[in-house]
């Protein structure tokens, strides 16, 4: 990372207080478009977890990031509490987290490899490895860039105690119901036990034999959503808005990313790689496995039910969209299918 100890980048810009926050976090930055392997990533202590940490600025952009964290065996967290919020997929481990508002009793949920859930907002937590022998790792997406180049200063962030009951009522099955639907392939709920179990919704949209789900958890704004496609197969090429972080859950192969009149990059996946495009940048997915292809994108979302509706129906070269934008497999370059042949 080039930013430097002035609070000035080297060419010159100011740092944004998001920035500064978070080069005095010190720990490691991933930037770029893509980490090939989240469960290799260097981590590095964390004193505000208490834990071993490292974040992932991908995709040049201000609007989200994404943090690994790495709990020793039999070790807890420090006590966390934001103002912004995150969502959390566990990359590997099983362990615990509990939840509470100040003043309030504490809910405790047991979650293991695949997990997914998000803290309710401001409330305090704790993170527990419940495995004596191995290390759990996390990976969180967050909206704190947003947040902190909002407010500028960390102190309010981190320290303000207002209580949003409206979001979290602390009632006995917030963490243990598992969910309803609230169209045909979004999900409401506040705790997914396992990501690789849960089952999806075909989505032929985008590509034959494709599926989907998309969640919505703990009456946040960040929203996440899973989708797989056959071997044998490829994704549609689309651009949409910046800071979806895609999280490879199963499967292998390889994804195209590039602005248009540009040369394509091809960059290889596996289970535990992440990719994040940026603004409008095209990309599109290829399964080169024996089996589906499984992945998690943990994003922005948007509580305007209509929108979300109009994006889950979206299908390859609908036009009038200034979010989403998709070329169908007839109009695409035939190099891209001759590459993947």
């Amino acid at each position: 990372m080039t930013e430097q100890e002035s609070g000035r980048r080297s060419n010159g810009r100011r740092l944004t207080p998001y920035r500064q926050w978070q080069q005095g976090e010190g720990i490691p930055i991933s930037e770029g478009s893509y980490v090939a392997d989240l469960y290799t990533l260097e981590v590095v202590p964390w004193a505000r977890t208490g834990q071993r940490g490292a974040f992932v600025n991908l995709a040049g952009q201000e609007q989200d990031d994404a943090y690994v964290l790495e709990i020793a065996p039999g070790q807890q967290t420090e006590v966390l509490h934001h103002l912004f919020e995150a969502t959390a997929y566990v990359l590997e481990g099983r362990g615990a987290t509990t939840f509470w508002q100040e003043g309030q009793p504490k809910q405790t949920v047991e979650w293991q490899r695949g997990s997914l859930f998000s803290p309710p907002l401001n409330a305090f937590y704790q993170h527990f490895n419940l495995d004596g022998q191995r290390p759990a790792r996390l990976f969180a997406v967050t909206n704190a860039p947003m947040v902190m180049n909002m407010f500028r200063n960390p102190g309010f962030v981190f320290d303000d105690r207002y209580v949003f009951d409206d979001r979290y009522d602390g009632r006995d099955d917030y963490f243990a119901d598992t969910g309803h639907s609230t169209s045909a392939r979004e999900w409401q709920t506040n705790f997914v036990a396992d990501l690789r179990a849960f089952q999806l919704v075909d989505n032929p949209g985008r590509g034959v034999g494709n599926a989907r789900m998309g969640f919505s958890l703990s009456d946040n704004q960040m929203a996440a959503h899973m989708s797989q496609f056959p071997p044998g197969t490829y994704k549609q090429a689309h651009w949409h808005g910046v800071g979806a972080h895609v999280i490879i859950l199963g499967g292998q192969g390889y994804s195209l990313l590039w602005f248009e009149g540009e040369e394509r990059r091809k960059v290889d996946w596996k289970d535990g790689s992440v990719l994040s495009p940026r603004e409008r940048e095209y990309h599109q997915h290829f399964n080169t496995g024996q089996g589906p292809a499984r992945y998690l994108a943990l994003r922005l979302g948007n509580l305007d039910t209509q929108h979300r509706q109009m994006v889950e129906d979206w299908s390859g070269g609908r036009e009038g969209s200034s979010f989403y934008s998709g070329i169908p497999y007839d109009a695409e370059d035939p190099a891209i299918y001759e590459q993947y042949v």
